[in-house]
């Protein structure tokens, strides 16, 4: 029954064909546990549009409770994950404007790159530097040697 129906489940329903969504719609008929999970997590998509932290609070709550009785072990997990991280969740709808934690995973990322290329630097001193070109965006000095 699930057969080439993999990524009918990973994509988003307004992102499926005519014809995927009538697959979708004989697959969801069926009670297969795999379909139960797809419908949760489906479910779980709303509490990306909660503008107010007593609603996202209640909605996951509501959420988790229905993901404990469905008897998906992974689907128990995620909600006991969710449950005991509830609090810094919504703190997220504390902040005035919402923050991303992109642009810090993006110096991370750079600097990880810097540190791979300066591999085999002798001193601190001098990935310390490299770091501060990068991550600064200072120019680059101009070089010692000649070529021809």
């Amino acid at each position: 029954m699930l057969e080439k129906s993999k990524y009918i489940l990973l994509k988003r329903p307004e992102n499926l064909s005519d014809k995927q969504s009538g697959r979708l719609e004989e697959l969801v008929k069926i009670n297969l546990s795999s379909i139960r999970a797809y419908l949760l997590k489906e479910d779980f998509q709303g509490f990306w549009s909660m503008r107010y932290k007593s609603w996202a609070g209640k909605f996951l709550e509501d959420w988790a409770d229905m993901a404990m009785e469905s008897e998906l072990k992974p689907m128990q997990k995620v909600a006991k994950m969710l449950r005991s991280h509830k609090g810094l969740i919504l703190n997220w709808f504390s902040v005035p404007g919402g923050l991303s934690s992109g642009p810090v995973e993006g110096l991370n990322n750079k600097a990880k790159l810097t540190i791979k290329k300066a591999y085999g630097f002798k001193t601190l001193d001098c990935l310390q530097i490299a770091l501060y070109h990068q991550l600064g965006r200072l120019e680059e000095p101009p070089s010692t040697h000649r070529f021809c």
